[in-house]
This record gives structure tokens, C-alpha cells and sequence, in this order.
């Protein structure tokens, strides 16, 4: 009998060994790699695991301290391995049948290029260049992560993309939380207005989230944000709201992966690397401006930010739609 097409061939009948590197310091389809710790990046990896089951693997992952508390207790994982000064002794006196490498850093690439492994997949190190360079099946993900204007014409889902980084058809499969909520919805509406401070103008203006919040106050029990000092506090206030509104940020993940109705505004990211789900409606600023999405950290455009021109009556009009209905069609 063939395995699932959702995972790779076995030669034998032990577990295989899988070597995961998202850390976070650099998202895997843009350029940056500053170092700062992106959450949201190493939540939206998860969705890879489902191409190793546990049954068939063992998957050791390294992550920075920051992302332990988003991968432990998930049950796809078998250990979680944390950066410091002798991780890179360790895991090159180790083995693997599979290391996949979502950092593009030079130096994380030149220490897992020396990891003892039978397949790789992801980024290396350029000998040449000294840069990250694409194995087998990454040259698209490291092109767009090159290019903004090459990353701004492709309409693939980021976990597509990344399920073509390991040679497999995506087939909608979730994101995976190690962390499994205890509260209860006691919240129609969670108002998650804030974001990382690595893309501040994601943000929808401070004024319209506070106009928005008392316009809805009198027909639904709504909360502010809650939780940021704490990622399963965080997880625990996102599950206790039936309804989440957010900007393009960690928390709508987490939402998804919780499978609750979302409401998410875009504006400078690209709103097709978040697949489409029934629970879930995008909503774009209602200008036709060429910029858009711009991906960038920061506005240069006369005009103002496109955040500013995602409407209160569009945003109300969905929150309507989404809990007035049992079954939702997402829009754009």
C-alpha cells in the first residue's frame, strides 16, 4: 500500500528523523532578517507537519526561546531544540534522514549545510556568494523573498509555497497549536488592534478601532486585546472570543488554528498568502492605488496609509455577516 501523499516515502519500518529550522529570525518568503523573532512565521510553519505524522517521524525543531511556548505539547513534535551559543555543536554531531531550513541567514545555512542528513530542503549556504541559495523546489520561495515587485505578481498561499518547498501538494491542511486553550467563549467580538513593531503600518488606525468598538458596544459583548506578555494567555483570550477583528498579525493565525470567525484587515500585505476559509473574511482598502500591497515597514506614499480607507461600514457590515450566519463566503 502507498503512504499518504501527504508524506514522504518510507525506505524502512523505524521512525525517520526530521530536522525542522524555523526560528523565526527570518520569514521564509520575505527579505528581512533582522533577527527579530516573527511569531506569526513559526505559527504559519506548523502547517508542514502534517507531511511528517508521528507515527512514521520524529521531528526535532529548532526555534528561538521566543517560539517555544507556540510549538510545545504539539504532538507532531517529538523535541524542541532552542538556539544558544552550543546548538550548532549539537546538532552537527547529530543525524538526520530530512533537514528542512526555512532561515535564509548565511550563517544558519553554512552550519546546517555540515548537519549529516539524506535529504535537504529549503535554503543552503553559496560558497561563492556566501548568501543563502534554494535547494531542489525553493528557487520560487527565494526569488520572492529577492524580489518585491516578483513576490507582489504571485497569487500562491504562504503554506503553499512552503509545502512546494518539500516537494508536496498542499491540500489545505491546517496550522497545528502545541498549546490547547482552556477559556470558554464569553466574547461576541475580540478587537485585536495591535501589531509587531517590525510592520507598524499593518495597523488600522488607533481612531477607527476605538469608533469601531462604540459603535458595536451597545448590541455585542466586545474585548480589547488581551494576553501580549503571555502567548498562552494570548491563545486563551483569542478562544474566548467568537468573533476575531485584526490586522494582518500573529493573532489572526492563531484564530485560524483555533478555527474561529475572523475578520482581517489588509492593506500593505498581500491578503492571498492567507488561504481562504469559510470562517474567515478579508477585507482590502477600498483604493485602487498602485503601491498597494507594498510590503513594506514603512509609507512613503503623499496620499496616506491604506489602512486608512478600510471603512467602519464595510468592517460592520462583515461583522454582521459573520455572526448572523451559521455558513459564511469569504470575500476580498
Amino acid at each position: 500500500m502507498n503512504p499518504p501523499s501527504t508524506s514522504f516515502t518510507l525506505l524502512d519500518e523505524r521512525k525517520h528523523r526530521v530536522l525542522i529550522l524555523k526560528m523565526g529570525y527570518s520569514e521564509t518568503l520575505d527579505p528581512d532578517i533582522s533577527g527579530v523573532v516573527s511569531l506569526g512565521d513559526i505559527l504559519r510553519t506548523t502547517v508542514i507537519l502534517h507531511a511528517f505524522p508521528p507515527e512514521r517521524y520524529e521531528v526535532t525543531w529548532l526555534v528561538d526561546q521566543k517560539g517555544v511556548d507556540l510549538l510545545k505539547g504539539n504532538q507532531y513534535i517529538h523535541r524542541i531544540l532552542t538556539v544558544n551559543t552550543f546548538t550548532s555543536f549539537h546538532l552537527m554531531s547529530d543525524w538526520f534522514d530530512v533537514v528542512v531550513n526555512f532561515e535564509k541567514d548565511p550563517g544558519i545555512c553554512a552550519m546546517v549545510d555540515k548537519i549529516s542528513a539524506w535529504r535537504r530542503y529549503g535554503f543552503r549556504f553559496d560558497h561563492v556568494t556566501h548568501e543563502a541559495h534554494a535547494y531542489d523546489n525553493s528557487d520560487q520561495a527565494l526569488s520572492m523573498s529577492k524580489s518585491m515587485s516578483f513576490k507582489r505578481e504571485q497569487s500562491k498561499s504562504w503554506s503553499t509555497m512552503l509545502y512546494e518547498m518539500i516537494g508536496h501538494p498542499y491540500k489545505n491542511e491546517p496550522y497545528i497549536l502545541g498549546y490547547q486553550p482552556k477559556s470558554q467563549e464569553i466574547y461576541d467580538i475580540g478587537l485585536n488592534h495591535q501589531v509587531g513593531g517590525k510592520f507598524p503600518i499593518k495597523r488600522w488606525p488607533d481612531p477607527n478601532w476605538q469608533q469601531l468598538h462604540d459603535t458595536l458596544e451597545g448590541e455585542y459583548s466586545l474585548s480589547w486585546q488581551q494576553g501580549m506578555d503571555n502567548i498562552e494567555s494570548y491563545i486563551d483570550w483569542i478562544n474566548s472570543c467568537r468573533l476575531l477583528i485584526t490586522n494582518d498579525s500573529l493573532g489572526l493565525h492563531i484564530a485560524l488554528a483555533l478555527g474561529k470567525k475572523v475578520i482581517a484587515l489588509f492593506g500593505p500585505t498581500k491578503a492571498n498568502e492567507v488561504d481562504e476559509h469559510s470562517s474567515l473574511i478579508k477585507l482590502l482598502p477600498d483604493v485602487n492605488w498602485t503601491c498597494m500591497p507594498c510590503l513594506g515597514t514603512s509609507c512613503h506614499n503623499p496620499a496616506g496609509l491604506c489602512m486608512d480607507h478600510i471603512s467602519q461600514d464595510r468592517v460592520i457590515e462583515a461583522v454582521k455577516k459573520q455572526l448572523s450566519s451559521h455558513t459564511e463566503t469569504p470575500y476580498v
